[in-house]
């Protein structure tokens, strides 16, 4: 589609702003609304339902009513197999109006909305939907006049918090392993990117999922986020967003009904890249490629890159010739490949941390202002720093921005020892030819991923979660249903 094609699309896009609660798009109780600005351009997508603890409580009781009378847990999983390969055929049926409501709402190139979040929504459905009717009960060694089963039935209802940086990928990693399992769910997007969660209850209802098992409330954190990690029916709680925030929802959890709580963090992540690299040229495009995409907006984020001395020199040459194809452009032109930062306030952060970076004594090589002022969005240059320490601002904070920090080291042990010493541990990566270098490192470095000679290059199959302040839990990949069932032990006698 044209980037004209795609204005007009844009232009012409009716949005649905209000909750989902039992089956029905409703208003919040209070009539409370916020408006949804998009960062491309500044322009008022609507007006959105700022739900808070009222419409938490009517949510979380429809959730729990349909748990109760089996609607879905009920179901085999052959049936809610069904069901969510038809919900996932439907998310790629619709797939044009899902980008398009993800690149109006955070920002980032209708190209990716399409290639890749859509295509990971509907994937990660599908592979959910695929795997629970495989997954086997387990019959424990008994005397002979004892049965002993060990069986794993749905946690009840689940509240999934999500952020706004992948907002259609995050939902689904929570919904579809807690749906697969016979939850019922509650999920709360970010204000910041309601659109394509609330979308996705309308499909998910045309799909079959029953009345209440799926429910949406927008709102903000401290209002309809709080009132769900301290609600006394919420069984279990997903959250993906900042340790600061998740730290908050932890202690809330305790205070109420002490519901299982899971957690998804920040990232401080470091890609090491030795002498003997066995390819620079993919090593400095993956470094590049992984930091500005998605506008640096990544958890995951190779954010500090430790190059081997004797090779830095080389190494940075080659990245500054890639700088140009970073640039900012307009998200609804599919040549775009860096796009919006999500709003004002995440812009400020950003040129906070380029200041902050500048005022260490890091050396600015590249970037470090804003862009397109004129269109009304908020936009920033790929930013790459050289010179920096450990001790920096910028190498210890999670910016969420397109800023690389590039150190250096003449011993792997050394990086691996700056690597680790972070509060984070959400993933890292190593590039050496040596192999038994590579598995000494990847067995050193803290942290949830260690990619040898790649960085992102991962799929459904495997588990996505982090050490220390990254959080607990893993999302993707089978153990994903280690969060939302509760195992049960049955000891019948039978002799």
């Amino acid at each position: 589609m044209t980037t004209t094609l795609w204005h007009g699309r844009a232009a012409a896009q009716q949005i649905d702003g209000r909750a989902f609660i039992g089956g029905q798009r409703v208003w919040a109780k209070s009539e409370q609304r916020f408006d949804n600005l998009s960062p491309i351009d500044g322009r008022n997508l609507g007006a959105v339902a700022r739900c808070d603890g009222a419409d938490v409580d009517a949510a979380v009781a429809a959730a729990r009513a349909a748990f109760d009378d089996g609607r879905w847990a009920g179901k085999s999983p052959a049936q809610r197999k069904r069901v969510l390969i038809k919900f996932a055929d439907l998310v790629q049926q619709h797939g044009a109006e899902l980008a398009l409501l993800e690149t109006l709402d955070m920002g980032k190139p209708i190209k990716y909305s399409q290639s890749v979040d859509v295509g990971a929504t509907a994937n990660t459905l599908r592979w959910y939907g695929e795997a629970i009717d495989k997954i086997y009960d387990e019959i424990a060694p008994t005397a002979a006049n004892s049965l002993a089963l060990i069986t794993r039935e749905p946690v009840g209802v689940v509240a999934a918090i999500v952020p706004w940086n992948y907002p259609m990928i995050m939902a689904a990693w929570k919904i579809a392993p807690a749906l697969a399992a016979g939850n019922s769910v509650v999920l709360k997007p970010s204000e910041k990117s309601p659109l394509t969660a609330l979308r996705l209850a309308d499909i998910a209802l045309e799909a079959g999922i029953p009345p209440g098992v799926f429910n949406v409330l927008p709102g903000f954190g401290h209002e309809a986020g709080a009132a769900l990690a301290l609600h006394m029916d919420v069984d279990c709680i997903g959250f993906t967003g900042s340790t600061r925030t998740g730290k908050q929802i932890l202690q809330m959890a305790g205070q109420s009904n002490l519901k299982r709580a899971w957690t998804e963090l920040g990232g401080k992540s470091a890609n090491i890249v030795c002498a003997d690299c066995p390819d620079l040229d993919a090593a400095v495009a993956s470094a590049i490629g992984s930091i500005y995409f998605n506008q640096g907006e990544s958890c995951n984020a190779p954010s500090r890159l430790f190059v081997e001395e004797s090779i830095k020199e080389r190494f940075l040459e080659k990245a500054l010739a890639m700088m140009p194809d970073f640039q900012p452009g307009d998200p609804l032109d599919e040549a775009t490949v860096m796009g919006a930062i999500v709003d004002a306030t995440q812009l400020k952060t950003v040129m906070g941390y380029i200041e902050a970076g500048k005022s260490d004594g890091a050396k600015l090589l590249s970037g470090g202002r804003q862009a397109r002022g004129e269109s009304g969005g908020f936009y920033v240059e790929p930013t790459l720093f050289d010179q920096v320490d450990s001790s920096m601002t910028i190498a210890r904070e999670e910016i969420f921005g397109p800023v690389l920090s590039v150190l250096s080291f003449t011993d792997v042990r050394e990086a691996v020892r700056q690597a680790n010493a972070t509060p984070y541990g959400l993933q890292a990566a190593v590039w050496t030819s040596d192999i038994s270098k590579a598995i000494q490192t990847a067995r050193a470095l803290r942290a949830g991923t260690v990619h040898v000679n790649q960085y992102d290059g991962d799929d459904i199959t495997v588990p996505f979660g982090g050490y220390k302040q990254s959080g607990n839990g893993r999302d993707k990949s089978l153990h994903a249903f280690d969060k939302y069932t509760e195992l049960k032990t049955t000891w019948i006698q039978i002799g």
